[in-house]
């Protein structure tokens, strides 16, 4: 077993950590002072612009797409350490690579189902990133953790399908870029429950289509990558040509593409947990409390050992699940997607609730980034199933061994 990564991947990793220290970082707070200044909410901060520049000169850039090489795409071991880094700066360092969600997940969906002229039409300016992109699934009525219960129809009229739901939390629809949705519904409440199900591209100037209002999770509004949006499909009429491959495949579409977001997701997560603990011991070390530094108090002493030894639990078992989906597909690594879903969220929540209590105040405030972080990973424990959809999920798997 060999833990070191191959030239080509240490040879990016070098790059992408230059990458960061030299703009990235710096470019945190122009983030902020641009977010400020704009006038409309939802508009990107041109600092972003000027890094998806950077990014690309340098051969950083759509790394995400496992099994595509010809756009940029490594495999998932190799983007695995990549997706971390970028991760330590979650609202520049993924979008600055092109390598930012919810525009993964549908480039992906484009990749392997897409047609050649909806891939013309859609998934060219994504890998561009000339639009944006949003999923819309979750819907405010049903419980979504089952997929099976999306109400949002999807009725053919002759040469057009016809759209009517609701939906909310779609990451990307305030963005004034984001050109198209991936709508998931219903196209035959009769069939088997696995198949009434599809998928259809939606165009944002479509008449009908109305985006609400925008959602916010523990007061965040996500205002630098889209917001989450509420939005409504009334009598939405797109031409069937728009179909993401056929009728009642849009439930197994659904778990192609959440497979990758999920270890994405992971992979990004033990970059944020890495930069909260280097700010826990640079904070510890330079604070005296009752005639001592932090560093000397038994208990930070602790929180730091823990905090080490969770993350490297959980960069082992992200390499492991990224190799196996590399070897044997997404399906073989089906156990294994499911146990870093279930443990990677949770567990750097911990990590980010004491490296917040080691900043005390500061830590809960806007002048650290580490209480939007917490509301980050927090959600994720929702989003792509919820945490008691994969439990259960795995324990029925685990269980069939010994029936």
């Amino acid at each position: 077993m060999d833990f070191a990564f191959d030239r080509d991947t240490e040879e990016l990793r070098e790059r992408l950590l230059a990458f960061m220290d030299e703009y990235v970082y710096p470019a945190e707070p122009v983030l902020q002072e641009q977010l400020a200044a704009r006038e409309d909410p939802w508009s990107a901060a041109p600092v972003v612009r000027e890094l998806q520049a950077r990014a690309r000169e340098r051969g950083l850039w759509n790394l995400f797409l496992a099994g595509h090489p010809e756009h940029g795409g490594l495999t998932n071991l190799a983007y695995a350490p990549l997706a971390e880094i970028t991760g330590r700066s979650p609202r520049l360092g993924p979008a600055a690579l092109n390598c930012a969600a919810p525009d993964t997940g549908n480039m992906e969906v484009l990749a392997m189902f897409g047609t050649p002229e909806q891939q013309e039409r859609w998934l060219a300016p994504l890998l561009d990133a000339e639009i944006r992109s949003a999923f819309a699934m979750t819907e405010p009525a049903v419980a979504s953790s089952d997929a099976t219960n999306v109400e949002t129809a999807i009725v053919r009229d002759g040469d057009e399908y016809v759209v009517n739901g609701r939906k909310w939390f779609i990451t990307g629809a305030l963005d004034p870029r984001c050109a198209v949705f991936i709508v998931m519904g219903k196209t035959d409440p009769g069939a088997d429950r696995h198949r009434q199900q599809s998928m259809i591209l939606v165009p944002r100037d479509t008449p009908g289509l109305t985006v609400v209002r925008g959602m916010t999770v523990y007061g965040y509004a996500d205002d630098d990558h889209g917001g989450h949006a509420e939005v409504v499909f009334e009598d939405v009429r797109v031409p069937a040509e728009n179909l993401v491959g056929g009728e009642g495949e849009g439930f197994a579409i659904a778990q192609a593409r959440l497979g990758p977001g999920r270890i994405h997701h992971c992979m990004r997560l033990i970059g944020m947990a890495e930069r909260a603990l280097e700010l826990t011991c640079r904070r510890v070390l330079e604070r005296t409390a009752f005639g001592r530094p932090l560093a000397d108090q038994g208990v930070v002493r602790e929180w730091i050992a823990r905090s080490r030894v969770e993350i490297e639990q959980l960069r082992l078992l992200v390499l492991k699940t990224a190799w196996l989906m590399d070897t044997v597909g997404n399906r073989g690594a089906h156990t294994e997607i499911q146990a870093i879903k279930i443990a990677t969220p949770r567990t750097v929540e911990g990590i980010l609730d004491r490296a917040i209590q080691a900043h005390g105040a500061a830590g809960v405030s806007q002048d650290l980034p580490l209480a939007g972080w917490l509301a980050g990973a927090r959600s994720l424990r929702l989003a792509d199933g919820p945490d008691e959809v994969h439990l259960r999920s795995l324990g029925r798997a685990e269980l069939r061994k010994y029936a």
